[in-house]
Parts: C-alpha cells; sequence; structure tokens
C-alpha cells in the first residue's frame, strides 16, 4: 500500500512567520530542505490589511489581493523576487511594514504535489482549458487579472454547479455559468460564460491556481457540523497527515473563510486569519477551536456558522507538516 509518494511535504509547502524592517528583507524558509516558492500568499498579523498574492506565472511584483475584487496590480517595491529558499521584499508596507508580524503560506508548482499555476484567454463562450496536473483538479481559484470581478472557487465536494468566491462570506451558488456543469478531467478544465472566468479577451487575462489531492499530502473534503459545545463532541477530520495548513468554508450560509496553520498556535490551538477580510489575526477564545492532531483535525467547540453549526455543510482544503504515514509504512510522531 502506497501512504504517500511525499514523505517531505516542506519540499512542496511552507509556513513561515517574519517581521517587516521597511527596507529589504530577505525571507528563508525554515525547512530543512530548499523551497524555490511559485505561489506566495502573505498577509499582516499584527494590524488589519489586505492579503496580496504572488506567483511565478504573473512575475515578482505583480499582485493581487484575496480580500478584495481588485484587478492584478504591480508594485515594485513588494515582492521583488523568488529565491531559491525563500522570497525577498521591498519596502511596501503591505508587504514588510517595519516591526510589524506577516505569515506567509507558500507553494511550490509540481505535478507531483499536486499544484498548477496557468494563464489563458477568455472567449466569452464555453471553452476547455487545459491544465499540467495530469489528474483531476479537486479544487482551484479563477481570476481575472485585468478586471474588478470575484475570485472564483470550485471544490469537489460542492460539485460542478456553482461555487464559491473567495473574497466574499456568500454562501454556494448554483450557476452553470461558472463551469457549464461540467466537471473537470486531468488535462481540462471547463469555464462557461461568466466574466470572472471566461469574457477577459486580453491575452492570458485570467489566472488559475489548481490543486489535486495527494495522499498524504494535500485533502479537499467536506464535514457536516454538529453544534456540540463540547471539547470532545466536535467532528474529527481524517486528513492522513499532521496539517500544515487548513482553510475552511460553509457552504450553506454566509460564514467568515477561516485559515488555520501549524506557526501560528496559541495556548495549543491555532489562531485566525480570513482569506476574504483584512482583520487582525484572532487568537482563539473559547468557542473557536480547532485542534491539529498527527492524522487530521478536530473541532473541539461550536463556533456558530464559521466551523461547526449543526447541519451545516463545511468545505476544507489541507495541506501537510508530515504524513501519517511514511512512504515506508513508517508512522509519524502522534500527537
Amino acid at each position: 500500500m502506497a501512504y504517500t509518494s511525499i514523505d517531505n511535504p516542506e519540499l512542496y509547502f511552507q509556513v513561515k512567520l517574519y517581521t517587516g524592517n521597511g527596507g529589504t528583507n530577505a525571507i528563508t524558509f525554515d525547512g530543512d530542505e530548499n523551497m524555490s516558492p511559485d505561489l506566495v500568499w502573505l498577509k499582516m498579523r499584527s494590524n488589519a490589511d489586505n492579503h496580496t498574492i504572488f506567483n511565478t506565472t504573473s512575475g515578482a511584483t505583480k499582485r493581487i489581493f484575496s480580500n478584495l475584487t481588485q484587478q492584478e496590480s504591480t508594485e515594485s517595491t513588494s515582492l521583488t523576487s523568488f529565491d531559491s529558499d525563500g522570497f525577498t521584499l521591498g519596502s511596501d508596507a503591505l508587504a514588510n511594514a517595519s516591526s510589524r508580524t506577516f505569515v506567509a503560506w507558500a507553494w511550490k508548482e509540481s505535478a507531483t504535489a499536486g499544484f498548477d499555476i496557468l494563464t489563458y484567454t477568455g472567449t466569452g463562450s464555453t471553452q476547455n482549458v487545459s491544465h499540467n496536473l495530469s489528474a483531476v483538479p479537486h479544487f482551484h481559484i479563477i481570476k481575472d487579472r485585468n478586471n474588478a470581478e470575484n475570485f472564483f472557487v470550485y471544490h469537489k465536494s460542492t460539485g460542478n454547479t456553482g461555487g464559491l468566491f473567495l473574497n466574499t462570506t456568500g454562501a454556494f451558488v448554483d450557476n452553470a455559468g461558472y463551469y457549464n456543469d461540467t466537471s473537470p478531467t486531468s488535462s481540462v478544465f471547463t469555464v462557461k460564460d461568466t466574466g470572472g472566468v471566461n469574457h477577459d479577451t486580453t491575452s492570458n487575462g485570467h489566472l488559475a491556481f489548481l490543486w489535486s489531492e495527494k495522499q498524504g499530502f494535500s485533502k479537499f473534503g467536506s464535514y457536516e457540523g454538529n453544534g456540540s459545545t463540547s471539547t470532545t463532541g466536535g467532528p474529527f477530520i481524517y486528513t492522513g497527515f499532521s496539517p500544515s495548513l487548513i482553510i475552511i468554508k460553509d457552504v450553506d450560509a454566509t460564514a467568515n473563510w477561516e485559515m488555520f496553520d501549524n506557526k501560528r498556535i496559541v495556548g495549543g490551538y491555532p489562531a485566525e486569519l480570513h482569506p476574504h477580510a483584512s482583520a487582525v489575526e484572532s487568537t482563539p477564545p473559547g468557542d473557536r477551536r480547532v485542534l491539529f492532531k498527527s492524522n487530521g483535525f478536530k473541532i473541539d467547540t461550536t463556533y456558530a456558522a464559521p466551523i461547526n453549526a449543526s447541519g451545516e455543510t463545511y468545505v476544507y482544503m489541507a495541506w501537510a507538516e508530515a504524513p501519517f504515514v511514511n512512504s515506508k509504512g513508517v508512522p509519524a510522531n502522534a500527537r
């Protein structure tokens, strides 16, 4: 049995905490192995300000904001280079304000790790867009680079009939105009005629990030909330690995996107940020607790709609710190 093909997740995904210096700031990842990132997502923790996302396909200094509809823009003093084991920042306050604390989530583009970045040109009518995963995408994000449009989110658990928006708190929207009610395949994904996914006829007008689930490294699934207020009664979600990053969204109701990682731990629980909001990092109070385990994550108490409302369906996206069992069948250390 192949438990995982990725014994060392830090070759393909890392979380990094850093403090801004207001000038040139070379950020090096903490992992034992070097990772040259292709997608870097930054958020100021200590103050309220926009999320900024950079990728190697668009190029350094080109950024989008997960909490805004704003088109891709250039900021010469933002992320200025993608390096062999990290990235370099200029003086831009959103990425490097002096003395403020930040978090970076970074991915390496790789079919092995199930991650692809691409651009494509809109046609205004249904088209298939080729990708390089050689596997079916289970989660993808699309952003119009040149127009103020939503971030369109496809997730395998909600299916091909509509989607979510990363920049809003809205519930799942049923609309065939997004993906033509067509599921992605191992070679293409389908977009129909909605502006944010297929109207920009500018060359390479749309940007897409696609992920395919890889056993022991990434998991894109769903769970049902039970409303429990007990520290032992909330849902446990099996991923097959100890998570490094989890993103959660209620698909049935208007509710926050929740973003937790293994570097921002307070009292044993990860602090939260919101992809749709510029809000400052929130430390976990008694009713907002997610516990990272060696083989998944546990919702410790209720937190209304965002993570555990009774009867609500949640989608999650998770990436690994370490597989529960490595490729040789050796279990990781339990938590």
